[in-house]
């Protein structure tokens, strides 16, 4: 399911978008004040549509506020043509422009093109299914709920949830998590694993599979 966050002052030009993506099958949120875009988990979208114009906030502005926050493409939408203004809004890490007026076809079709090209190296946030997986700040969320990990419990579940179906030894999983130096043994794993279920299944999930005399794999 692809999330998309449209940011622009005028309404009419929301709904506009709104119906054109949905009907695409892309789950679309709108948002008329960009100050409020700054309070948002952005991690949940694949794309940012960013109005230029637009009071307070305009969208070079907010683009360079957000853009360390998220991975996914921002296109912006802009009367402003200008090389000036491309190379600005370029320079601090937008990825295309929309131009007003745009047709609906022209928005599907520059949508659907960022989206296919899209192979930017996740380093905020991956999504497993519906877990996600903040990479900065090395937490899990699942529906929006965070599921409160140690530091090697994360470690453990990044490294399977990241080579989804592959299967790990304890002593990979162990070497990844502890180093070639650590001073714990296997059964840390086991027990790592235990609590790590137990947490998912709060949440009626189920993600680490045991192939029994060979080790383990996020299902």
């Amino acid at each position: 399911m692809i999330n998309i966050l449209a940011v622009d002052d005028e309404e009419e030009i929301l709904k506009i978008i709104k119906k054109a993506l949905e009907k695409e099958g892309y789950v679309v949120t709108t948002v008329s004040n960009p100050e409020t875009v700054k309070e948002m988990n952005l991690s949940c979208f694949q794309m940012i549509l960013l109005d230029v114009m637009m009071p307070g906030t305009d969208g070079f502005s907010l683009c360079g506020e957000i853009r360390d926050r998220v991975d996914c493409p921002i296109l912006f939408i802009t009367a402003k043509t200008g090389e000036k203004e491309l190379m600005t809004g370029l320079g601090i890490g937008g990825d295309d422009y929309i131009t007003k007026p745009f047709g609906i076809g022209e928005l599907r079709a520059r949508v659907a093109a960022h989206l296919r090209r899209e192979s930017r190296q996740k380093k905020n946030a991956v999504f497993v299914g519906e877990i996600q997986l903040e990479l900065r700040s090395r937490k899990i969320f699942y529906k929006g709920e965070e599921i409160p990990l140690t530091k090697s419990e994360y470690a453990i579940c990044e490294y399977l949830a990241m080579n989804k179906g592959q299967v790990f030894s304890k002593e990979r999983i162990y070497e990844h998590v502890f180093g070639f130096d650590g001073e714990s043994d296997l059964s840390a794993i086991t027990e790592h694993i235990k609590n790590i279920r137990a947490k998912f299944q709060k949440k009626g999930l189920s993600v680490i599979e045991t192939k029994w005399g060979i080790g383990y794999r996020w299902e």
